[in-house]
């Protein structure tokens, strides 16, 4: 005797495999590009000096 189908069961366990795939697939990306284009650095104005005079920013 053959089993009794629940649709909506499977329907859902497919859909929570594609939504762990694509996850995955984007988690994975974003590791790629991150790798690929580091994020710039944000650097304090206050603490930066100017190479030519040595002196901080705003004095002359």
């Amino acid at each position: 005797m053959a089993r009794k189908p629940n649709y909506k069961f499977e329907r859902m366990e497919r859909d929570r495999a594609k939504a762990a795939k694509k996850a995955a697939r984007a988690k994975a990306k974003a590791e790629k590009a991150e790798l690929e284009n580091p994020p710039e650095t944000e650097v304090d104005a206050d603490t930066v000096t100017d190479a030519d005079t040595g002196a901080e920013p705003g004095e002359e």
